[in-house]
């Protein structure tokens, strides 16, 4: 008789990226301390970025699949979570979520968090990384999410 087999676990990432505009504008500033603030970023036609989002998926290995997650399911969530409703959008204008949150990539990165957590298991998502350029990458693992009661 063979010995069971200890539960391994790994974590798998998958990328996509997307493109978006946005400025960076905060309502409770006035517009000089937005531009002192912000510089170029606070233009007010916006500019644009081609992000790079890295998610990471953790759990088990299923002894059946050898999968912690079937990628084309993670593809799938990722598509709806993030290339829906960010990719070619202006990210002030066209997703309410920012109508009144400034649309720095971390706020990006916790907005993309919360649409991945309403698709993925429970407990699976273990990062969200986003490059708004190759030079400044934001990381979020959730920190501050509220609890699942």
């Amino acid at each position: 008789m063979a010995a069971p087999q200890l539960a391994r676990r790994a974590r798998v990432s998958r990328c996509a990226s997307f493109s978006a505009s946005h400025r960076l504008h905060s309502p409770l500033l006035s517009d000089e301390e937005n531009r002192k603030l912000f510089g170029k970023c606070n233009n007010p036609n916006g500019h644009g970025h081609n992000y790079k989002v890295e998610v990471t998926v953790q759990g088990e290995i299923n002894p059946l699949t050898g999968m912690v997650i079937n990628l084309t399911d993670l593809k799938a969530y990722m598509e709806e979570a993030i290339m829906e409703p960010l990719d070619h959008k202006n990210l002030d204008k066209d997703v309410p979520y920012f109508a009144e949150l400034v649309s720095t990539t971390e706020n990006v990165a916790v907005f993309i968090w919360d649409n991945l957590q309403k698709c993925l298991p429970t407990g699976a998502l273990y990062k969200v990384k986003v490059y708004e350029t190759e030079n400044n990458i934001v990381v979020y693992k959730g920190e501050g999410a509220p609890s699942e009661k």
